[in-house]
């Protein structure tokens, strides 16, 4: 396993501590010299927090760690592309490198829906990286997302003819 599978695979052991949470499971490791300075899982619903993504509680402790709010020198290890709001923190801590599982082709901010990240007009660019890890990270999304359709069409009621769903 090389260092970079580390790392994502920490960040996907902070998406299970969201997901036995029943959030959306995302985790996020933020890296400096080697070492982790800042872990984040989403919280949203269990903080009823809309700022309380993996990235921004993972940036939050990585800038408390490094006393200073640039994180020039890391790298972030993120199981989905990130949205606007944790693209933009990224950007205005400098990060310079982001590490992604898997994209998010309806809210990501790194290349599908946007690119943030990549913005000319921006003073600060990411370097970024996709998919390590990729289809483990795609399939914990799926797989959330399908036993919350489960769950939620079991409590209206719904089947077909068959008994299924």
């Amino acid at each position: 396993m090389t260092k970079e599978e580390k790392y994502m695979k920490e960040a996907i052991r902070q998406a299970k501590k969201a997901e036995a949470l029943g959030e959306v499971p995302i985790g996020c490791v933020i890296v400096y010299e080697d070492k982790i300075i800042g872990r984040g899982y989403n919280r949203r619903t269990v903080d009823k927090n809309v700022l309380a993504h993996a990235e921004i509680i993972a940036i939050r402790k990585a800038c408390r760690k490094m006393g200073d709010w640039r994180l020039e020198g890391c790298t972030m290890y993120v199981t989905l592309e990130p949205c606007p709001m944790c693209a933009g923190a990224i950007v205005q801590a400098r990060i310079p490198k982001v590490v992604m599982g898997c994209m998010n082709p309806k809210a990501g901010c790194a290349g599908s829906v946007l690119d943030l990240l990549h913005e000319p007009g921006f003073n600060h660019q990411v370097e970024t990286e996709t998919g390590l890890c990729g289809e483990e990270c795609s399939q914990m999304i799926k797989g959330f997302f399908k036993a919350l359709r489960l769950d939620k069409s079991r409590k209206a009621g719904y089947t077909m003819a068959d008994g299924t769903l």
